[in-house]
């Protein structure tokens, strides 16, 4: 029996030594044999350690490139496609003969017999009983976005060709026949690329035709030399136009709040994600609060701190003197503040309940997307893009530009629907913000109910 103890007593000796050895802080001389010193390997080395180091490197630098080639052919492909053929369709044009004569006659037989081929400008006859406060009223019209452009021939400019004719009138000015009409603040890319080239050669076109018919017209019934010689622009240039810009993109810091701006609120948006992330593990917030408290901790920071960087921009634009006055007053500045402030919720809420179940690691690939695509829909306008753009009607930064062309350049106002897309986007993220962090604490809660009852077991 006393040989039996003293048996048993030998085991646990030896098993409470190997245990004990295992819980020592410094491994066995044999561990040490495995482990290489810091700062020491090159990279082909072939140890164990250091070939498990380099799989795992050059396959996450493999996943990742063929991550970054999926974004560039699957996502860059969507602004390549937004410009590679813009102006992709036609936009609508009025012509406007106030003048009733055979000037005005002439000249809208000329423009609406022109053909836009497919990227050009489609000219309609539109009657003059339809604007009877005259040129205000189209103007307002165009303001209103009824139409893109508009030719009007004035009133009174066949009689004034044919008084100063009779009377051979050196003062005689043929600019004040036609008035082309146009909005640079709609879309200033619009209008400078195709709108403002495409008019001029077209009313060129048209000065040119009529001036060459007149000429033979009046050479059987007038002494052309004397016209010649007192008048000749009354037979050289008998009809000429004026370029009506009614609401001329004139403020150069306008390019940077209505594109490059939004990229730079976006940019604003993701880092605040970051700042909140890195915040909460830093304090360990997310291990503490139950899941309602958590969600309205991260809402409610967003809301704060993406209020005081809107004010931030918005203080930005007006220390560089953009005007918020224009339309609006002194209220100018606070609906442009607003208008930051919304459109930050709404880009920066998505990539805050994105990141939940992305992980702050990947996220980066959704923002790519989400500049890229809010990009293709803000260059030119929607109406000249292919009909797969259309989504842009919905789209943050369509809309945020929208809402501030109309407080720095008093263009159409439809700030109420501006308004409410953006509002829309950013409930969105309210609702799918908190199902993601339930989603990711029941992910937590079902990896850690494993250790937690082999924990109650010993």
């Amino acid at each position: 029996m006393g040989d039996a103890r003293l048996a048993f007593a030998q085991r646990q000796s030896s098993s409470s030594e190997q245990t004990a050895g295992n819980l020592l802080p410094f491994p066995s001389s044999a561990a040490k044999s495995d482990l290489e010193p810091p700062f020491s390997a090159q990279f082909l080395d072939k140890s164990p350690t250091l070939s498990a180091a380099r799989a795992v490197y050059l396959k996450t630098m493999v996943i990742g490139v063929t991550g970054l080639a999926f974004i560039i052919f699957g996502v860059c492909a969507i602004f390549w496609g937004s410009i590679r053929s813009t102006p992709h369709y036609t936009i609508p044009g009025w012509i406007v003969d106030f003048d009733g004569g055979f000037v005005g006659q002439q000249v809208s037989e000329t423009f609406a017999g022109i053909n836009p081929g497919s990227n050009g400008i489609v000219w309609t006859v539109a009657p003059a009983s339809q604007f009877p406060e005259g040129i205000s009223q189209l103007e307002h019209a165009i303001v209103e976005e009824q139409t893109w452009v508009a030719v009007a021939i004035n009133a009174g400019a066949s009689s004034n060709l044919t008084a100063a004719l009779s009377s051979v009138d050196a003062s005689y000015n043929s600019s004040s026949v036609i008035t082309f009409i146009g909005s640079e603040a709609r879309s200033e890319a619009e209008y400078r690329n195709l709108i403002h080239p495409l008019i001029s050669t077209q009313l060129e076109k048209a000065s040119r035709a009529f001036a060459l018919d007149f000429a033979r017209n009046i050479s059987l019934s007038f002494n052309t030399s004397a016209l010649l010689s007192i008048a000749p622009q009354i037979i050289t240039e008998p009809v000429s136009y004026t370029i009506n810009n009614i609401r001329p993109f004139d403020v150069p810091l306008g390019s940077a709040v209505t594109f490059a701006g939004l990229i730079y609120i976006l940019i604003l948006s993701f880092f605040m994600v970051l700042i909140s992330n890195g915040a909460r593990q830093a304090s360990g917030l997310e291990q503490h609060l139950t899941l309602g408290s958590l969600i309205k901790v991260r809402l409610g920071t967003s809301f704060v701190a993406y209020f005081f960087v809107a004010l931030f921009y918005t203080l930005l634009s007006s220390a560089f003197h953009l005007p918020f006055d224009r339309r609006f007053g002194r209220a100018g500045f606070v609906l442009f503040w607003m208008l930051t402030w919304v459109g930050m919720l709404a880009c920066g809420l998505a990539l805050e309940a994105l990141a939940t179940i992305l992980t702050v690691r990947f996220v980066p690939f959704f923002l790519i997307f989400w500049i890229i695509s809010n990009m293709s829909v803000s260059g030119y306008p929607l109406e000249v893009l292919p009909h797969i753009f259309r989504f842009g009607y919905a789209y943050p930064f369509y809309n945020i530009s929208r809402g501030v062309r109309t407080i720095v350049f008093s263009t159409k106002n439809n700030l109420g629907m501006n308004f409410g897309i953006l509002i829309a986007w950013a409930v969105v993220s309210c609702i799918t913000l908190p199902f993601f962090q339930w989603l990711m604490r029941r992910r937590k809660a079902i990896a850690a109910q494993p250790k937690q009852t082999v924990e109650e077991k010993i």
